[in-house]
């Protein structure tokens, strides 16, 4: 089992933020993402975005690279979408573009060592994609009933803030110490996994393991985005997925994977491909980031 959520490190205070937040400079990360239909699907329902922003204008990155964190925030997430023919493509990839949208505007919060300003700022960012969503799917009958979840990793030079809802996840494996599942899985048998009642495998066969309680959009009223902050040091790596990766890899392959001495160029890529050869029902996706300490 991992660790209980409470064992992750918060965010300081206002009045200590100043104080406590490490300089934006010396840190920089490196990622890959990839995403994949699997082998039956024929179409890919999830979505993965990579940017950074300065305050000015989000500029989107690779599927693979590195940078130094001094001149910009950076956010990786994913989004699953669905509601059946191109719909969960449209929904995912709408998802994303309200990311992209919105996140630059929240630079002025970590620019000027502000941590408590994080979670009203991707409450309102989660708000805006349901908002948005579910308008799509009042306005237009071909959009009745789309969705989405998201799972999404905002960098400062402080902290990495976290913003979730649905079944995707985040991972973070600790240079020192076992992988941690950050996100809570908005279903009963993710309810039932955290309260100890299921293990791991009962979880993985439950038959209603894909049943959503709550999504951006797909005809839910309300929503309660999982909202924290992760404190970070380098040789820290992050993973963000969708449940196709879970589908085909348990947990303990996943860490072998993240933590293995491949470039971190491959490590999505192989993730993604292990998963999709022993399972491939569903989108598989992965983006894996790692934190880096600026040379020279």
């Amino acid at each position: 089992m991992h660790p209980p959520q409470d064992s992750l490190p918060t965010p300081p205070s206002d009045a200590a933020a100043s104080a406590s937040a490490k300089p934006s400079t010396g840190v920089r990360l490196a990622w890959s993402g990839m995403t994949h239909r699997g082998r039956f699907r024929q179409n890919n329902e999830d979505a993965f975005i990579a940017l950074t922003f300065d305050g000015v204008q989000p500029r989107f990155l690779g599927k693979f690279g590195d940078a130094p964190m001094d001149r910009g925030d950076f956010v990786f997430g994913v989004s699953d979408g669905m509601g059946g023919a191109k719909l969960g493509e449209f929904a995912s990839r709408t998802a994303v573009e309200q990311i992209a949208k919105l996140l630059p505007r929240s630079f002025r919060l970590s620019a000027g060592g502000i941590a408590a300003g994080f979670q009203d700022f991707l409450s309102e960012v989660f708000t805006a994609i349901h908002n948005e969503l579910t308008r799509l799917s009042n306005s237009y009958e071909e959009c009745a009933g789309m969705g989405a979840t998201v799972s999404l990793c905002w960098f400062t030079p402080q902290w990495m803030y976290f913003g979730h809802v649905g079944d995707s996840r985040i991972y973070y494996l600790p240079v020192t110490g076992p992988m941690q599942q950050v996100t809570h899985d908005h279903t009963q048998v993710g309810w039932l996994r955290r309260a100890g009642k299921l293990n791991e495998r009962e979880a993985r066969m439950h038959p209603a393991r894909n049943s959503l309680q709550q999504a951006l959009g797909a005809g839910h009223q309300f929503i309660d985005p999982h909202i924290g902050a992760v404190g970070y040091r380098p040789g820290d790596r992050f993973l963000v997925c969708s449940d196709g990766l879970i589908d085909g890899l348990w947990d303990r392959r996943i860490e072998e994977v993240v933590r293995s001495d491949k470039p971190i160029a491959d490590l999505a890529r192989l993730l993604v491909e292990e998963s999709v050869a022993e399972s491939g029902r569903d989108n598989t996706t992965a983006v894996v980031v790692e934190v880096q300490a600026a040379v020279g």
